[in-house]
């Protein structure tokens, strides 16, 4: 791994050995692991994985920066768009966040939401790391009046009674555990983790199953073109049972999910020929997924194409999808900073909410790499902001 890394300190090393230990003891039991389990232990695994272990994952302390993280405007503007929807289901409806980070983004919305005089009966939290729970509970509880801390719930699953009300996952696609493929001879194969002769970690290839040789078969029907031998890439072939497990019993309103990625014949360009897999390590992005494993935070970018017909096969229609920066425009963000920097007490606090907003914005930064894809159903009328609409890229799909 290049020196260019910060190194690791002798207990954040023992922790990756730990996790190391345990993923070599699977393999030697049960044999090479496909990457998307051996991505699922290194995010997942309890006490150990990236996720689920105590170390700080986010902000300038952490291994990198979410939207939330950066102040309320975000949360402000996302709240400006789905509070009308809120209001049309009404006093039942709920709002479900999923993955809650550091508790950031709640403690925003729920200000916000108090702000617009529109509450949702409850606020919930589905977030799978015990760890992070508690590190939602605690700034919660500091941060929000007790009426408001009060409608806050966290679940260990997604609900199964049918509720109506918005989802929202910011950064949560990306972190679902990726399979890699590669082309040989014409045939797919899937990419696993092995134990080299003396037990390190490496990177074997095998011939794919049904299920993952399908989904690669189907992008290329879908594009219009074979992959070449030697291309390789990420591909989420569970991505309709993840959808249709988390949103199956939202019978009526919208879901939106913001992450960075493409339309899929972006996402598998000819160029892009090594997928788009990253590993994050202290402000630091690189590509050796298999370095430190429990020390790194491993994404892949989002096929937005493939997340529509996700959301699709689930009984949902693509309401809008467009970059961030537009659906910031269209929910409000120019009249939210102008409110904000009037309240703002300081000089100081009025160049951290500029900072924020060019962040956010700039398509260099978070403006364009990142996308936002709205799914509604069973509403009778879509209220969302006209500006919003107006933007809509959904063609691009």
């Amino acid at each position: 791994m290049p020196s260019r890394l910060p190194e690791p300190g002798a207990d954040e090393r023992a922790h990756s050995d730990d996790l190391l230990q345990l993923l070599r003891g699977m393999i030697a039991s049960h044999g090479p692991l496909p990457f998307s389990q051996y991505m699922e232990r290194c995010l997942y695994a309890p006490g150990l994985g990236y996720y689920s272990a105590g170390r700080t994952k986010f902000g300038a302390a952490g291994d990198f920066v979410t939207a939330p993280e950066l102040g309320p405007l975000f949360a402000r503007c996302v709240v400006h768009a789905l509070q009308p929807t809120l209001v049309a289901l009404g006093e039942e409806a709920d709002f479900l966040e999923l993955g809650g980070g550091s508790g950031a983004f709640a403690e925003a919305a729920l200000l916000a939401f108090a702000d617009s005089g529109t509450l949702p009966r409850q606020y919930l939290i589905l977030e799978p790391s015990a760890d992070l729970r508690e590190r939602q509970r605690e700034r919660l509880a500091a941060s929000l009046p007790a009426e408001l801390n009060a409608r806050v719930r966290w679940l260990d699953r997604p609900p199964e009674q049918d509720w109506r009300g918005v989802l929202f996952a910011n950064e949560v696609i990306d972190a679902l555990p990726a399979t890699r493929f590669t082309l040989r001879d014409g045939e797919v194969y899937e990419e696993y983790v092995a134990l080299d002769g003396e037990g390190r970690l490496m990177r074997v290839d095998r011939p794919a199953d049904a299920l993952v040789s399908g989904a690669v078969r189907h992008v290329e029907r879908d594009v219009g073109s074979a992959f070449t031998d030697g291309y390789r890439s990420e591909i989420l072939p569970q991505l309709p049972y993840w959808v249709q497990a988390v949103a199956g019993s939202l019978v009526a309103g919208l879901m939106l999910f913001i992450d960075y990625g493409y339309v899929r014949r972006e996402f598998y360009l000819p160029q892009r020929d090594d997928g788009t897999l990253m590993a994050h390590y202290r402000h630091h992005a690189h590509n050796d997924p298999l370095y430190l494993p429990g020390l790194n935070d491993l994404t892949a970018s989002v096929d937005f194409t493939a997340l529509a017909e996700a959301g699709n096969s689930a009984g949902f229609a693509v309401a809008a999808y467009l970059p961030q920066a537009q659906f910031l425009i269209g929910a409000g963000l120019q009249e939210i900073f102008a409110r904000e920097q009037a309240r703002a007490p300081d000089e100081h606090a009025r160049y951290r909410l500029s900072q924020q907003v060019k962040t956010l914005m700039l398509p260099d930064q978070m403006g364009e790499r990142f996308q936002a894809m709205l799914l509604a159903r069973g509403l009778d009328v879509l209220a969302l902001p006209a500006e919003l609409m107006a933007a809509d890229q959904g063609g691009r799909l």
